[in-house]
């Protein structure tokens, strides 16, 4: 694809990324679009590394899973070691030919091979407070991903990156105002049956909260399912 066409692709991902309605909306055309736009990508996915676990956070093609699952039990590879090292300052790997042997992943090396992996490269999506993962591209094809590629994945990550943050503000924004209903539909309840005032009702439900170490929206919900199971 030429640089030019990049560009506009780019200016097109940014408008589909905007438009998805949920995080995980975001994460699968996130992956989806690296597959349609980078040229000799076959796969590809959003790997995260949680307590140590690798997490497949979205994928497009049938090698991502199955690279993520050998990568978090082998404790090894470069998807792997990017999502976990966010914070050494490590922001992208690129790997032009997996069929040679790889002193840094000798195990996931020989593995991935068996996968039918031939190139990988793979780019941190981070904003400058927070990092989600690692976007990882597969192609089958050894050499498909040379220097250049380089550019086209931070210029795809950083898209992405934008518009994950996005999406996971919507996704905040959405639960808090959840909560806040639920919330304030539990108070109305508890002041209605034991004629308290909204200050009274709120501290009943904190007490609640705070003793039995469960959150406050879920306190409310089970003063709404309980006046749900007598009515």
């Amino acid at each position: 694809m030429e640089w030019r066409d990049f560009a506009e692709a780019m200016a097109e991902l940014a408008r589909n990324l905007l438009a998805q309605d949920s995080v995980q909306g975001t994460l699968e055309e996130i992956a989806a679009s690296a597959v349609r736009l980078v040229d000799g990508c076959d796969a590809a996915g959003i790997l995260a590394v949680r307590k140590g676990r690798s997490v497949t956070l979205a994928s497009c093609g049938d090698m991502v899973k199955e690279s993520d699952r050998l990568q978090g039990e082998l404790a090894e590879g470069p998807c792997f070691d990017l999502a976990r090292r966010a914070a050494d300052g490590e922001r992208v790997f690129r790997i032009a030919d997996m069929t040679r042997p790889q002193r840094a992943w000798p195990r996931f090396a020989e593995a991935a091979a068996e996968l039918g992996i031939g190139s990988m490269t793979g780019v941190l999506l981070y904003t400058h407070d927070q990092d989600f993962g690692a976007l990882n591209l597969y192609a089958r094809r050894p050499g498909t991903f040379g220097k250049d590629i380089e550019t086209a994945g931070w210029l795809l990550a950083s898209h992405a990156a934008v518009a994950l943050a996005d999406a996971h503000a919507v996704d905040q924004l959405e639960e808090a105002m959840k909560s806040r209903h639920a919330i304030g539909e539990a108070m109305g309840i508890l002041r209605e049956r034991h004629h308290l005032s909204e200050e009274e009702a709120f501290n009943v439900l904190r007490r609640i909260s705070q003793h039995h170490n469960v959150k406050l929206r879920d306190i409310a919900q089970m003063v709404r399912d309980e006046r749900t199971d007598q009515s």
